[in-house]
């Protein structure tokens, strides 16, 4: 329940915050930080290889260059709405993720990237929820920066 609690917390800040933003302040970089974009495309991206490291499963190559995509910064078409999406459908998918993972399986040993680097399913679910929080809160104050400086 913590991770979807989360998640739902993530979901309902981020719609809040990047709507009213414009093409610019969501691309802006205040100070050389991190743009709201990148966050966005980062926390939707990282919580689909998290989940799929979850599954036991390796990344995809959409999902490798999708990684690769997420340093760039965002084209015309990569409006707040569209990211919003984008973060939405990341965490529908995350929760619909939780409800099938069965109590059994939270401390099945899973292995992470190309190092292998040891985890399980609970520790992944716990750090998709811990990354995705931490971005929103990046989110939210980068948001603030932005709009300060209209």
């Amino acid at each position: 329940m913590p991770v979807a609690h989360s998640l739902l917390q993530v979901r309902e800040e981020i719609d809040t915050v990047v709507t009213p933003l414009s093409h610019e302040e969501l691309w802006a970089r205040p100070g050389g930080a991190a743009s709201i974009g990148f966050h966005l495309k980062h926390l939707a991206g990282s919580l689909d290889r998290l989940l799929t490291y979850a599954r036991g499963e390796s990344l995809s190559e959409a999902q490798r260059v999708t990684l690769d995509a997420e340093e760039r910064a965002g084209s015309a078409v990569e409006q707040p709405a569209m990211l919003i999406r984008l973060v939405d459908e990341a965490i529908g998918k995350a929760l619909d993720q939780l409800r099938a993972t069965r109590v059994e399986a939270l401390h099945e040993q899973r292995r992470v990237g190309r190092a292998g680097l040891p985890s399980t399913v609970l520790g992944l679910l716990f750090h998709a929820a811990e990354h995705a929080q931490r971005h929103a809160g990046q989110i939210v104050t980068t948001a603030k920066i932005v709009r300060g400086l209209r």
